[in-house]
């Protein structure tokens, strides 16, 4: 029983020096009981993370850009990246997260065909917190050729080589225009604007 408790009171002992010893903001802000102590964070989270952020960034924002000229062209210019095709194939078709040595798959020789579907433009409108805008619309059809290969380790390690892969991604690129001021034709028409106006 002594013997026990000095064991005890020696393990205590050790754990409040280390605490003491230890380095960072340990007295900053609310006791938090349990909570107080750091968690690891999973990689596969903290890379989740990181590439919702990265396509938020790079895809998920709607530029405005200037007005488009009269008579001018009104075509897209910018198609899809190879990345955005990519990132779109994975959302559909992923090939993350497979189990080393047991499970994995894998795309080799990629090759991306882009063709535009449609481009147009719908008229003006006013949006809240943009102004009067035109949306311009942009749609393509990708094909990406590649060469799947999956190993499977278990119970019977062996290789399976797709040689013609084919699959389509559809991605949509918008984009708003800047108008002048839509309503300049037609006297009278617009609802907000002063008499005379």
């Amino acid at each position: 029983m002594y013997r026990l408790s000095l064991r005890t009171a020696l393990g205590l002992a050790i754990a409040a020096g280390s605490l003491m010893t230890s380095v960072g903001c340990t007295t900053q802000g609310p006791y938090l009981g349990p909570f107080f102590m750091p968690y690891p964070v999973s990689p596969y989270f903290q890379e989740q993370k990181e590439d919702e952020f990265l396509e938020h960034e790079r895809y998920g924002r709607v530029p405005i850009l200037p007005p488009i000229p009269p008579g001018g062209p009104h075509v897209a210019l910018d198609p899809p990246s190879d990345d955005e095709v990519i990132r779109a194939l994975e959302r559909a078709r992923p090939v993350e997260g497979g189990m080393p040595f047991l499970h994995e798959t894998n795309r080799n020789n990629v090759r991306i065909k882009k063709e535009k579907i449609a481009d147009y433009v719908d008229p003006p409108r006013v949006m809240p917190l943009v102004g009067p805008v035109q949306l311009h619309h942009a749609h393509y059809k990708c094909t990406v050729n590649y060469t799947e290969v999956k190993r499977i380790g278990w119970p019977f390690p062996h290789t399976l080589v797709d040689e013609e892969t084919v699959e389509v991604v559809y991605i949509d690129h918008n984009h708003l225009h800047r108008v002048g001021n839509p309503y300049e034709g037609a006297a009278g028409s617009c609802p907000t604007c002063p008499p005379g106006h």
